[in-house]
């Protein structure tokens, strides 16, 4: 596999529709920089937060995932309560290629705040709104900032086209939009 560079991205996003909205080149002006750089793309992340909270002592079960577990709201600044958690998405809805794999890495002014953001592997041929997990592991309330940068997706190219893509195999979260919970 092989890392993709910049005018790889900005092709395939502008002529393939691969990132909506795409940022072509890196924005910074007073904000968490986001757009495409050298290898990745640094996305954004959407006025939508649903952060968990414990006021109904709901129990957390990926199998019976309960939506009284947390409080939607949509602000241009989420807190994060001390050593919670809350879902987001991406502003960019991605488009992934046949012999495409993209991994995601967390940006580095969250991640020396104590703030980690999950996201797991966009598999070839899967799209949509990129589900985002933020982890406050600070004792302290964490700002997330809305339409400023969040990660960096890298994209990998396969040497082979694989067998049976996401979209193949009708994957439960093709296409999503918005931020999405668990499903089975």
């Amino acid at each position: 596999m092989s890392v993709r560079p910049d005018h790889w991205i900005r092709h395939m996003a502008q002529e393939n529709g691969m990132i909506e909205p795409f940022v072509d080149g890196i924005k910074r002006d007073g904000v968490i920089s986001y757009g495409v750089s050298s290898y990745g793309y640094d996305a954004r992340v959407a006025d939508e937060f649903k952060i968990f909270t414990n006021v109904d002592s709901v129990i957390v079960d990926p199998k019976e995932f309960s939506d009284q577990g947390f409080v939607n709201r949509k602000t241009d600044v989420c807190v994060i309560p001390p050593n919670s958690f809350a879902l987001a998405r991406t502003v960019e809805y991605f488009r992934i290629p046949r012999d495409t794999l993209v991994i995601c890495l967390g940006k580095s002014t969250y991640a020396r705040c104590g703030i980690i953001v999950n996201v797991t592997p966009l598999e070839p041929e899967w799209e949509g709104h990129v589900t985002l997990e933020f982890s406050n592991t600070t004792p302290l309330p964490a700002r997330i900032y809305a339409n400023e940068g969040a990660c960096q997706f890298i994209f990998l190219k396969a040497e082979a086209e694989c067998d049976t893509s996401y979209a193949d195999r009708a994957g439960k979260y093709m296409g999503q939009k918005g931020v999405t919970l668990p499903r089975l």
